[in-house]
């Protein structure tokens, strides 16, 4: 499986087994759904019951199975990822578009999540977790991900890179207060010392 570099300022995509994993969670979550209820009515209920509510599921799981088979290729068409020197970006959706921007001085750290069937499939996602903007409840962290990628770690260490480079801005706002405080108090002692000589 060929393993394309990450560049910045160039798009790129989930890996093409990101697709199949999708699949793979659909045809796991259709019998979880269906036999919870549909045991206990071929145990308890009498035969033709039992025929008509069997006839009865197999066209919404049919049209369950089209839709999803529609939708899974043209989502993950919608979804692209940059990384600039900056910032990264990203965007997904077939009928809702989404788009962010995430600087890298507001990522406070990136996680790896894979699973037992992605990793099967040698992808795992990114979690990146960022300071709360403003505007979104205090103590939140805005939160993203970047799905379905094969070489995972080296994206991380990449994203930490850019990350280790930048002030996070906490750090700026503190600075910028504290650097304020202090002239502040030097404006103040250059007056007194003013007062003192003038004397």
């Amino acid at each position: 499986m060929k393993e394309t570099q990450i560049r910045i300022g160039e798009e790129f995509k989930p890996a093409p087994q990101f697709k199949r994993l999708y699949f793979i969670y659909l045809m796991l979550a259709i019998p979880i759904v269906v036999l919870t209820w549909y045991i206990p009515v071929i145990i308890f209920a009498p035969f033709i019951v039992v025929v008509i509510v069997s006839l009865g599921i197999l066209l919404p799981i049919l049209v369950i199975l089209i839709f999803t088979a529609y939708w899974i290729p043209r989502f993950y068409d919608t979804i692209l990822y940059k990384l600039t020197n900056s910032e990264m970006t990203w965007r997904r959706g077939v009928w809702f578009k989404k788009t962010g921007i995430v600087p890298y001085n507001r990522i406070t750290n990136v996680d790896i999540a894979q699973g037992p069937i992605s990793r099967g499939f040698r992808i795992a996602s990114l979690k990146i977790q960022t300071a709360g903007y403003s505007g979104q409840s205090s103590g939140r962290s805005a939160e993203i991900r970047i799905d379905g990628i094969e070489q995972f770690e080296e994206l991380r260490e990449q994203i930490m890179e850019f990350v280790r480079g930048k002030k996070p801005v906490a750090v700026e706002t503190y600075e910028e207060y504290t650097n304020l405080k202090i002239l502040n108090e030097l404006v103040k002692i250059r007056e007194l010392l003013e007062k003192s000589s003038g004397k």
